[in-house]
């Protein structure tokens, strides 16, 4: 029988896309399991026994005074160091779209210097003031993170307000790009990476859409892989056929895959 390792999907007051990230790693094989962010903090000891932490989208606390910062505060008081030691020991982790946002708040992602919890980026308001929600494509430059693929192209919707992400200064913009921190980016219809809007939908520098941390376990994006991962969830499902398996799949069947030890 093959192994199902057990993804801990958190739930907490304002998360709404719980039950799509539930559903996509049930697909992919996983167990994956819902831990309220309260029962998390009482049982921190709870991390040892999963291979997988997601934090998916929605907006955490109402994403009161900033996109995910109180749910990344509480995170960081309570279970912070428990959450390093889950990455340092092999554990996988996927932050989407306010998931992102708590994991850069958090300082979990990106950790260049493979230190302590340190917030390095900022998830900022899009270039238009506005909310944006649009398909957009992304593409996987070369980077360090251990489950995807280089050259990787899928189409997903973005949904957000605060995704325009700029590094604390530009020596560590020039790492990012430089040591394989950036997983994700924008491309226009030509694949290159983009600033350009619409393709760019946040003006995002360099078309960052997504990071991973040091120890390339550790993956968190903007855009809704967990809203892409059905083929009748793209809006041209009935042109283009029915397939087994959707584009936002990709990251969810890798994690599984790379937690059960098949590469």
């Amino acid at each position: 029988m093959t192994h199902a390792p057990r993804a801990l999907i958190l739930r907490a007051p304002g998360i709404n896309c719980e039950r799509e990230t539930f559903h996509a790693f049930e697909l992919a094989g996983a167990a994956p399991e819902y831990v309220h962010v309260k029962h998390l903090r009482h049982h921190p000891e709870l991390l040892e026994g999963f291979s997988i932490f997601v934090a998916p989208g929605g907006f955490a606390y109402g994403d009161d005074i900033a996109a995910g910062r109180v749910l990344a505060n509480e995170l960081r008081q309570t279970v912070g160091d428990q959450l390093l030691a889950f990455v340092e020991r092999g554990g996988l982790a996927l932050g989407i779209c306010n998931g992102f946002q708590m994991l850069v708040r958090l300082g979990l992602l990106p950790r260049t210097d493979g230190g302590s919890l340190a917030q390095q980026v900022a998830l900022s308001h899009n270039l238009s003031d506005h909310y944006e929600c649009r398909w957009v494509t992304l593409k996987t430059p070369a980077n360090r993170c251990v489950f995807l693929d280089e050259g990787l192209t899928l189409t997903v919707p973005a949904a957000h307000g605060e995704g325009r992400l700029t590094p604390k200064d530009a020596a560590l913009a020039e790492t990012l790009q430089r040591d394989g921190y950036t997983a994700f980016v924008y491309v226009d219809e030509d694949g290159a990476a983009t600033e350009s809007y619409p393709a760019n939908p946040n003006g995002s520098p360099g078309g960052v859409a997504g990071l991973t941390d040091v120890t390339g376990r550790v993956l968190g994006l903007m855009p809704h892989p967990d809203r892409a991962y059905l083929p009748f969830h793209a809006p041209d499902w009935r042109r283009a056929g029915l397939a087994e398996r959707a584009e936002g799949m990709v990251i969810f069947d890798a994690m599984v895959r790379t937690a059960r030890g098949d590469g």
